[in-house]
């Protein structure tokens, strides 16, 4: 059996000024893009406080809880430090509470955390261009290639 090369082409651009001048865009100015992912954020918030939220709703605000992490890695929020840790720590209780009970259910200080988080997240979208959201994008995936995340539920290892 042959090794297999680690080789791997780049992509290409085929406009590359345009690309370049896409990123330096801010989100804001992609209205309909912000949108729809404000509406599809606040709505699995809305289900999550009302009680009615499904593992979709949680797929979609755990990615919405590690963007703003990265953003606030890349220096967008740095005075919001500890809400950003509450609002990570109260989703992952929500969550593992969740993949027990099979409901997920908040309690109120983590209402509070996870609505502050929210609100750092539509005020980091608003501020940040495109070529931030592609490098806190790397981050989030990154930390996910590496394992670094903290996973909801701990699986088990057979041996």
């Amino acid at each position: 059996m042959r090794k297999r090369s680690k080789y791997r082409p780049k992509g290409v651009i085929m406009n590359p000024i345009a690309y370049v001048m896409e990123s330096m865009t801010p989100v804001a100015k992609h209205d309909n893009f912000l949108i729809d992912l404000k509406i599809k954020n606040h709505m699995a918030m809305t289900n999550l406080t009302q009680g009615k939220a499904t593992r979709e709703d949680m797929d979609t605000l755990i990615p919405m809880a590690n963007f703003v992490e990265a953003l606030y890695r890349m220096g967008f929020g740095r005075d919001y430090a500890t809400e950003v840790n509450t609002g990570l720590d109260a989703l992952h209780a929500v969550g593992k509470r969740g993949a027990e009970s099979g409901r997920f259910i908040l309690r109120s200080q983590e209402m509070r955390a996870l609505n502050t988080l929210m609100e750092l997240h539509d005020a980091q979208m608003d501020v940040i261009t495109v070529k931030d959201m592609e490098r806190a994008f790397k981050i989030v995936d990154e930390e996910y290639k590496q394992r670094r995340m903290r996973p909801i539920v701990e699986r088990q290892h057979d041996r």
